[in-house]
């Protein structure tokens, strides 16, 4: 006899339905998945029933959140987790299964403000030259070189960069449309040489048949951001000697030198597509780190 799902499990069930039907990315998708199952396994003790979603208060999901930090768990993981969790009761309260939001109540874990690791222009210049120029064997290097002038050239993140059309192109007027966190558009300029390279690879890309992905993978099917990563981590260890380097160290280095090169904040916002100002001001940290090195090294009475 088949036995039906707990009750929190058919409402998890439910509202990862919901953020398909929004539209939310395969990425949060997959973490709110995971991060929503650990919580229902860890009130589900073997052989036992897990509470009725309104049965939680906020004591409880403190209780998960400190044995996330006893398992070692880092304080950004446990902040996403915990949004996870606060996403969650907001669908049942919207849907009218709970009165309240018992996790708006948990104070969220403060972490320490990473700086981004961000490469200079003369090294991001001295990669994208060497991508260029590389004997390695590949498939497709006018893509791969294409990818990497979008990448800079644009900012765009790699989810972004997977979901563009070649009608999202504008080669002539040199903009391009992307689609962002929750599926927002916005047009974001093209630097000429991103644009020359996007030409060259234009004239030798062959899609399978009905794919309009501008990138394409294997068998001309729309390439995935798991392959972009990897062939950036490639090139830079080929290249640069360094496999820490990823796609977003290259949307971070895009309006890193932006900032430096003057742009305006705004702007800048605007063109990585920051739903908060806050989020971009990042970028002031970095470049203030960066100015207090050169002021300590050259500043005779640093």
């Amino acid at each position: 006899m088949h036995t039906p799902p707990a009750e929190l499990n058919r409402h998890i069930t439910a509202f990862l339905d919901d953020l398909r039907l929004r539209n939310c990315s395969p990425h949060t998708l997959r973490n709110y998945g995971i991060d929503l199952e650990q919580f229902s396994v860890y009130f589900t003790p073997p052989g036992e029933t897990p509470p009725t979603v309104a049965a939680f208060d906020h004591l409880m999901i403190r209780e998960w959140l400190g044995d996330l930090y006893t398992r070692g768990l880092d304080p950004v993981s446990v902040q996403r987790k915990l949004a996870a969790i606060r996403s969650f009761f907001h669908f049942l309260r919207r849907t009218g299964v709970v009165d309240k939001n018992p996790a708006r109540m948990v104070r969220r874990p403060k972490a320490p403000q990473r700086l981004p690791k961000v490469p200079t222009e003369e090294q991001v210049n001295g990669l994208l030259d060497g991508v260029a120029t590389a004997e390695i064997p590949r498939t497709q290097p006018v893509r791969d070189m294409a990818l990497f002038e979008v990448l800079y050239g644009c900012g765009v993140r790699v989810s972004e960069l997977a979901g563009i059309n070649v009608e999202d192109l504008d080669l002539k007027d040199r903009w391009l449309r992307v689609r962002g966190k929750g599926k927002k558009e916005r047009e974001i300029p093209v630097t000429l040489r991103a644009a020359a390279a996007i030409e060259r690879y234009l004239a030798e890309r062959q899609p399978a048949a009905r794919e309009t992905a501008l990138f394409l993978g294997r068998r001309g099917a729309r390439i995935t951001d798991s392959a972009v990563r990897s062939i950036v981590k490639l090139y830079a260890t080929m290249i640069a000697g360094d496999s820490s380097i990823h796609p977003h160290t290259l949307r971070h280095a895009f309006a890193t030198h932006l900032l430096s090169a003057g742009a305006d904040l705004r702007a800048i916002q605007e063109l990585l597509g920051h739903a908060s100002l806050g989020t971009t001001q990042r970028y002031t940290q970095v470049s203030l780190v960066d100015l207090m090195a050169v002021y300590d090294k050259a500043h005779p009475k640093a």
